[in-house]
């Protein structure tokens, strides 16, 4: 018999039952649309974490100072911890460490103004290496350098939106702008990768010369660090070294945890991972278990073919029909069914996923949500096994009867 003789034979099948088969086909749907809903759910709200962790390397440590709690070799509690450049000095020579900045703000919105354009921005100070630690995209021009950091140069690194506010269409490079009535020269034009608003209004200045010009002698608000490669553990025993060192400087009990503030970003980024994992792992479970409900709705209709067409299977075999054939051609039907339904159900969650992310508003931990291609094969193969399972019961049935047995069957 040919294939397409079989395809014929399936669809009569499923046109003598049109009811029964809609209704376990919608089960087989309604599992895999459920299933594409949450994984892309999960992966929205995945992407709206990874969001926040992208505005920084997510393999940093922050360092900053606190106020002390507890009295410490003779010292009271109360003291309040100032980072300065030593502190950078120190912190550098830890082995592990890949990138190291400190950073200065300038208390307040600086007043920034260009001939007769004024606006008010962030104004933050740094080392060269905080480009790659906050993701820093130069777009035009440079970011701040050694040498700008080792000659106090008043530089300066401005946002794309710092440019449309000031500059409007003129090119920025190389002008000077006026921040809290001093002059600096622009060199670069940057936008941050996370495209986060906040990070959009800061202008970027070597660290010593904005110690020297507004004041901060040798003054550092934060530290930070990225660690490479490390592993949680390996960034963890770097961060502890950090803070027993600081510690030792600053005089203040290692144990103190109000004394210095860190946050490392490589354990918390792996927290979230593993929750995710979870997440995912806990959707597959319970879309699976949707779907085994549909499996038993397509066994349980493929029995009843089965025993409706016991007489036809007993004639089959009969005439010369081989048990791997009617196993084949229940399989078929049952793939079919399952197939269909599920293809269908892969369609529509992909489509209100895709609906929703196009009219979703700007949420901070919502973002995208997706079913990725690999869902999309993982949804297939899953279909495709669920359709032999769902058939190979009734497919084992109908190849053990034999021909005598059925054509005696009313």
């Amino acid at each position: 018999m040919l294939d397409i003789d079989k395809w014929q034979e399936i669809l009569s099948t499923i046109r003598k039952n049109k009811l029964r088969t809609f209704l376990t086909g919608f089960s087989v749907a309604w599992g895999i649309f459920m299933l594409i809903i949450l994984l892309g759910s999960g992966r929205g709200l995945q992407n709206g974490v990874e969001r926040n962790f992208g505005n920084s390397a997510t393999n940093a440590i922050w360092i900053w100072g606190g106020q002390t709690s507890v009295p410490y070799k003779g010292m009271k509690p109360g003291r309040y911890i100032q980072f300065d450049n030593k502190d950078y000095d120190k912190t550098r020579k830890v082995k592990g460490i890949d990138k190291i900045s400190s950073r200065y703000s300038v208390r307040g919105n600086g007043m920034v103004s260009y001939k007769n354009e004024y606006g008010t921005f962030d104004i933050r100070s740094a080392h060269p290496d905080y480009k790659e630690i906050e993701r820093i995209n130069v777009l035009e021009g440079r970011y701040v350098n050694h040498i700008d950091i080792k000659e106090k140069r008043k530089v300066a690194v401005i946002s794309i939106d710092v440019q449309k506010a000031l500059f409007k269409d003129e090119d920025p490079i190389g002008t000077y702008i006026n921040i809290n009535k001093i002059p600096f020269k622009i060199v670069g034009v940057y936008t941050d990768e996370s495209n986060n608003n906040r990070t959009q209004q800061i202008i970027y200045l070597p660290i010593s010369t904005a110690q020297k010009v507004f004041m901060g002698t040798d003054r550092i608000n934060t530290l930070v660090v990225t660690t490479g490669d490390a592993s949680v553990a390996e960034s963890k025993k770097i961060e502890d070294e950090i803070h027993n060192e600081l510690a030792r400087r600053h005089k203040f009990d290692p144990k103190d945890e109000r004394a210095m503030g860190s946050w490392n970003a490589t354990e918390e980024y792996r927290k979230f991972q593993n929750l995710f994992f979870g997440i995912r792992m806990f959707i597959w479970i319970i879309g699976i278990g949707t779907i085994i409900a549909g499996i038993v709705g397509v066994s349980n209709i493929m029995m009843i073919v089965v025993n409706e067409r016991t007489k036809e299977i007993g004639i089959r075999k009969a005439i010369g029909a081989t048990p791997f054939s009617i196993i084949g051609l229940i399989l078929m039907e049952s793939i079919a069914i399952t197939g269909f339904a599920g293809y269908i159900g892969l369609v529509l969650g992909v489509g209100l996923l895709e609906l929703v992310s196009s009219n979703l508003p700007d949420l901070p931990f919502f973002v995208n949500p997706e079913a990725n291609f690999n869902v999309a094969i993982s949804a297939t193969l899953l279909l495709i096994v669920a359709g032999t399972l769902a058939g190979f019961v009734p497919a084992r049935k109908a190849a053990r009867i034999k021909p005598i047995i059925a054509l005696r069957d009313e």
